[in-house]
């Protein structure tokens, strides 16, 4: 997401609580400047010639389709519908703003992103401009544009080329929007054009395994070919063949079958009786890859998911098909969660139900019991109080948007919301676009998880490895716990790039999966797993943490006492830098781990007082780590 503008000073704003009107102080990275914006854009009224008009694509003119991040030419016709556009009236070029499209420009031939504009009808005289990144401004001038009349635009018209967007996709919008009688207040075209983009050079494999399986169990090790950005189905990835060399108890080294056309291949394994599995993986010339451990024995099942991501329905790259096929096929995930922003985008969902139809149609579509768990989301994007996504787990639910007054504190989703099969995530609650208003208590039935990393960096202290960017002191998850709040922890991509359970291959800041502890994959067991804290976090790898207090699994409450045993196990990706145990705002405890992937112990706390909690944190050499869930003393 895009920086955006703050406001500074002591505002004031009347919310809607329980028990009437009060008022409150914003909180301090408040943005009322945003949901006034959209308001106001709500309340426009359109002029009749607004949004009328047809545009097409030019094939032997362009590049169909696309290759991500690389130059290309795109040559697009707009006809003016039968109400013309009038002088001063503009029609708009809007190229993808989300994520790497070039900005078309009218000054430098030879630059990127150059951009020729003519129009087919004598006298009338057109003035372009660029107005902002990836926006282009055509005003019609010397006379109207009548019905029927073209404008030609060649976007990418210079040598350079114009630069394709990084992320692949089905169809990439090239969005035209009409502003019929130069009042300021453009309407997109619902048929604007588009262009697939499809992935560059295979660059990368990535391998997956289960996190935990019984002895003498078959598992299948799914395996996909990528390109630099994580795109899936690089040319050429069909004639390549997988090579799997399994370590530890079962050695060798056996071919795998050819990948489809998506760069993906799976294969089938018989675990060995006891221990931990890696397996390695070749293709092509020199490509290869470890994948994550698997844990054989009688651990409680792992279930990976990413519950928080971005389609091109809101402001990321792809389809709300691309994105569960991504998460099924590519990155081996066994729940995702499409979770497009309320009235943020181009087109935004709570002003166009058939965007919300279609995905709830997808998710249906994806959705298999025992197989993969797809479930319906969206972002409740308040620019006050914090972003928070909304999961429904009973397919229903309808867009409560944040810029509706009904809907507009967190107080009022959650009483929309009560009785219903849904849960509420707070996250990027310590900073970054805008952090989480602790002020207001979660609600305990909707809300007993909060997500403490995503592509925007980690919110669960200020120690974090990639912490949050622009955090806001005392506003730490682990703050909020001292508050009293009783959250779970788990992490999710927040990804807009199309790659839900793999953000951070493209994240300077990794990633985000929550690992969910139920032996049932259905949407009933994940929600009574997730209600119960039976979560932990990771910032994107596939790290196995086991504990327990006393017998308890992790994110349960427990009485005090003068000694309770703490059971871990770790089982971690790349070697471990530190394992540590935070109780009651602090690391209280570092165990000696330190260059081991493996990391077993059982300890001794001593005198668990009410209102204290205590987790795990470890974290790898190269920065990736796992937080359990807390245990809570009541």
């Amino acid at each position: 997401m895009k920086a955006y503008p703050r406001i500074l000073g002591q505002l004031v704003v009347l919310i809607v609580v329980a028990c009437g009107i009060e008022e409150e102080p914003l909180p301090p990275t408040a943005q009322p400047e945003i949901p006034a914006m959209l308001r106001a854009d709500l309340e426009a009224l359109a002029d009749p010639a607004d949004g009328k008009g047809s545009a097409w694509l030019v094939p032997s003119g362009s590049d169909v389709p696309a290759v991500a991040s690389q130059a290309g030419r795109w040559e697009i016709v707009f006809e003016a519908a039968e109400s013309g556009i009038g002088v001063g009236g503009a029609v708009y070029l809007q190229i993808s703003p989300f994520w790497g499209w070039s900005t078309p420009q009218v000054v430098a031939p030879q630059a990127v992103g150059f951009t020729e504009v003519t129009a087919s009808a004598d006298g009338v005289e057109l003035e372009v401009a660029t107005l902002d990144e990836q926006l282009l401004r055509i005003v019609v001038g010397g006379r109207p544009l009548a019905g029927g009349e073209r404008i030609r635009i060649v976007y990418g018209a210079g040598p350079a080329g114009a630069r394709a967007d990084r992320f692949a996709e089905s169809h990439s919008r090239l969005w035209i929007a009409v502003d019929g009688d130069g009042d300021g207040r453009r309407v997109l075209l619902g048929d604007s054009p588009s262009v697939p983009v499809v992935a560059g050079d295979a660059a990368r494999l990535v391998l997956h395994l289960p996190s935990t399986a019984r002895p003498g169990q078959r598992v299948e090790v799914t395996a996909a070919v990528l390109d630099a950005s994580g795109n899936a189905g690089p040319a050429g990835v069909g004639e390549m063949n997988l090579q799997i060399a399994v370590d530890g108890a079962v050695p060798g080294t056996t071919p795998g079958a050819g990948f489809d056309e998506r760069g993906v291949a799976a294969q089938l394994m018989e675990v060995p009786e006891s221990g931990v599995l890696r397996v390695r993986g070749t293709v092509g010339d020199g490509i290869d890859a470890a994948s994550n451990p698997l844990v054989v024995g009688d651990s409680p099942r792992i279930l990976w998911a990413d519950l928080h991501g971005h389609s091109a329905l809101s402001d990321g790259t792809g389809s709300p098909g691309d994105y569960l096929a991504y998460a099924r096929d590519v990155a081996a995930l066994d729940v995702v969660a499409l979770t497009d922003h309320d009235h943020w985008g181009l087109e935004p969902l709570a002003t166009h139900p058939e965007l919300w139809d279609e995905t709830r149609r997808q998710i249906e579509l994806f959705n298999e019991p025992g197989r993969f768990v797809a479930l319906a989301g969206y972002e409740w994007t308040s620019w006050i109080y914090g972003h928070r996504h909304v999961l429904y787990f009973d397919g229903e639910g309808e867009i409560l948007s944040s810029v509706d007054p009904r809907y507009e504190h967190p107080r009022q989703l959650w009483r929309a919301l009560r009785g219903t099969a849904t849960l509420t995530f707070a996250h990027h609650s310590a900073g970054g676009p805008i952090a989480t208003d602790w002020r207001i208590p979660p609600d305990p039935e909707l809300e007993p998880v909060t997500e403490i990393v995503s592509v925007h960096g980690s919110s669960e202290a200020p120690d974090s490895p990639f912490s949050i960017y622009r955090p806001l002191p005392g506003n730490f998850v682990r703050d909020a716990l001292g508050r009293g709040y009783r959250l779970g922890f788990l992490g999710s991509g927040d990804s807009h790039d199309g790659h839900p359970g793999l953000a951070q291959l493209a994240s300077p800041r990794g990633g985000g999966l929550a690992a969910i502890l139920s032996e049932e994959l259905t949407r009933e067991s994940v929600l009574e797993a997730v209600r119960a804290r039976r979560v932990y976090a990771t910032n994107g790898p596939r790290i196995v943490l086991e504990t327990e207090l006393d017998g308890h699994p992790m994110g349960a409450s427990v009485r005090p006492r003068d000694r309770a045993e703490l059971a871990l196990g770790i089982t971690a990706v790349q070697p471990l830098s530190t394992v540590e145990i935070v109780r009651a705002g602090r690391v209280a405890e570092e165990l000696e781990c330190g260059g081991l992937l493996e990391c077993r112990g059982r300890l001794q706390v001593i005198d668990l007082e009410a209102g204290e909690y205590v987790y795990i944190r470890a974290i790898q050499t190269d920065g990736g780590a796992a937080w359990s869930s807390p245990f809570f003393v009541d």
